[in-house]
């Protein structure tokens, strides 16, 4: 099998259940990485074009920062400048409409260095000033463990134990707090009790808490679902209280996660995918409430598991138990309204 093919992902095919429903996908990436081994290399326009348009109603998606295209000279600091440089260029080429009606991009997080603390202001009037309309926040991730089979895949050498109590980290957070940006939170579930005290000292600081707090099921994770996911489940619960924070619900799609999908011969289909999503997906919506949760893609990250129509299908079968306005809430207007979207 291909890993990640979409060749692969097409032996599973599926029509768009309820085509009509709204979507705002709040959290996708853009990257050209063309001397870097992975499943998906290249992820542009055309590709999300592509995957957008199978068949769901995908009125605007928001980019989220992911390490490409930074500028190549220039002080460290302003170098992820020219990553909204970039989606910038690509959110105007859809907003013309010659790639469909979806309005890619519409809403661009970047990255910005909060260890900087004050002195990251410059940084996010770069980025504002790439993106007037656009950009609306950054993310800086903290994902660290004390495991290195684990660090070593995610963190990108950006994350430290502890970053998010840093004091130059926090000054940076009020920073972007005064200036009414907002912080996308990726991190691993045993931090979440940290993500839970550092929203409480930010109280005005709209935090999105990334992929459901950053679930792990391998390595030295693996086999310990009991404790593992009651862990888990105390730190959803205590971020939770946090009214500033709200949460994606997705990302499961990523190996690290231990549902072995990517692995399989031929791709899981929209009913087994939304039975074992359901779980952890509704715990978080219980959590949470539907106002505070919003259905995401990850792609092309989660695309090495399953194909976007089967994943949107699969949304829209564990959802059924909601009603039509916590629909809504979850899979359009919940994004729409955190990233300033009017459409």
């Amino acid at each position: 099998m291909p890993y990640g093919n979409n060749d692969w992902l097409a032996l599973t095919d599926e029509p768009a259940l309820e085509p009509k429903l709204p979507i705002c996908d709040p959290h996708h990436h853009f990257w050209d990485y063309r001397m870097v081994r992975m499943p998906y290399q290249r992820y542009l326009l055309h590709e999300l074009v592509s995957d957008i348009d199978s068949g769901h109603n995908v009125t605007s998606t928001v980019f989220i920062e992911a390490g490409a295209m930074y500028r190549a000279d220039g002080p460290d600091e302003m170098k992820p400048v020219g990553e909204v440089e970039f989606v910038q260029g690509l959110s105007a080429a859809s907003a013309s409409g010659l790639y469909g009606e979806s309005r890619a991009a519409a809403s661009i997080i970047g990255h910005a260095n909060l260890l900087l603390g004050d002195k990251v202001k410059p940084v996010l009037e770069a980025l504002s000033t790439a993106s007037p309309s656009r950009f609306k926040g950054i993310r800086h991730s903290v994902t660290w463990d004390p495991h290195p089979e684990i660090e070593n895949k995610a963190a990108r050498g950006r994350a430290k134990q502890n970053q998010l109590s840093d004091p130059e980290f926090r000054k940076g957070a009020k920073v972007l707090s005064d200036m009414g940006l907002s912080l996308e939170a990726w991190l691993f579930f045993p931090q979440l009790i940290e993500l839970a005290d550092f929203a409480k000292s930010l109280p005005n600081l709209n935090i999105i808490l990334n992929h459901v707090g950053g679930l792990l099921r391998i390595g030295p994770y693996a086999g310990r679902d009991e404790e593992v996911i009651g862990q888990w489940k105390a730190g959803i619960a205590a971020v939770a209280e946090c009214p500033n924070v709200y949460i994606k619900l997705g990302g499961l799609g990523m190996p690290q996660t231990g549902f072995g999908w990517d692995a399989r011969e031929t791709p899981v289909g929209s009913e087994e995918l939304a039975r074992d999503m359901s779980p952890f997906l509704d715990y978080c919506i219980d959590q949470f409430g539907p106002g505070r949760s919003m259905f995401e893609s990850n792609f092309p990250v989660d695309k090495v598991s399953f194909s976007y129509n089967v994943l949107y299908n699969a949304f829209k079968i564990l959802s059924r138990k909601y009603d039509s306005r916590e629909r809504a809430q979850m899979f359009k207007d919940t994004a729409c309204s955190v990233y300033g979207i009017n459409f």
